[in-house]
């Protein structure tokens, strides 16, 4: 059974037809690609998985049972995380503090509760060394690399024991040393048995770290294929529509 099953998703707003049929497959630790222009469909079926939008037409299950998610809560609460492209992190906090924002820990002392530092630092600590990330909880954001700033964005899905993490455009704007680091913290999730469904525009992260790549065009999906058996020629053929399906 997948851990995620899309049947014949399609999203209107309005008379515009943002998605077309949608149908789509991922199994629990498989890394899938997910590639098109911009317009192509993407953002908008990563937002329903998401839970942002609810889909005009069509089924999403999660481990087999049907769920609508009608807020990003409700994504969450079944396991499913995104990493956005800006990360949504605080400069002037922590890596700790980081992971930790909106979901704290605390403890009592007498009448009093008061944030637990200490047990958050312990476990941030715990989720770096998981992911074999130089970060250490004390460091502010505002210091660190890009590399740096995805694992904390990542550790704070592994802190909700994510089933499937939704990644948008996470090697954008970072050195090659860096691009390196979040591929390395993408195999570390796989490893896990986390499912990971990176969208990028980088043929060459898709074609390292990923198990399949689905092109959309137009709203719809145009392929769905296994990487050992197609190319970066055939998916920027696919993108483009020199190609029109594979």
């Amino acid at each position: 059974m997948p851990l995620l099953e899309l049947q014949g998703i399609s999203k209107h707003f309005g008379a515009i037809e943002a998605l077309k049929g949608i149908d789509l497959a991922i199994d629990a630790g498989e890394v899938v690609g997910l590639m098109g222009d911009n317009g192509a469909g993407k953002s908008t079926l990563v937002k329903i998985v998401a839970g942002n939008f609810l889909p005009s037409e069509g089924e999403l299950r999660l481990d087999g049972i049907v769920k609508h998610f009608r807020r990003p809560v409700d994504a969450r609460t079944d396991g499913i995380e995104v990493v956005y492209q800006d990360l949504a992190l605080c400069d002037n906090l922590t890596a700790a503090a980081n992971v930790f924002l909106g979901r704290e820990l605390k403890r009592r002392i007498g009448p009093l509760v008061i944030l637990d530092y200490k047990a958050m630092y312990a476990r941030a600590a715990e989720l770096f060394k998981e992911l074999k990330s130089e970060t250490r909880p004390r460091d502010l954001v505002k210091l660190m690399s890009g590399g740096q700033r995805q694992a904390v964005a990542i550790a704070r899905t592994r802190l909700a024991n994510a089933k499937m993490v939704l990644m948008d455009e996470p090697t954008a704007a970072i050195s090659v040393r860096q691009v390196a680091e979040v591929l390395d913290l993408i195999h570390r999730l796989k490893d896990r048995g986390i499912a990971v469904v990176l969208i990028s525009h980088r043929m060459p992260d898709v074609f390292s770290v990923c198990d399949r790549v689905v092109v959309m065009r137009r709203g719809r999906k145009v392929a769905d294929k296994a990487i050992a058996s197609s190319s970066p020629e055939e998916v920027t053929g696919l993108i483009t529509g020199a190609i029109q399906a594979a």
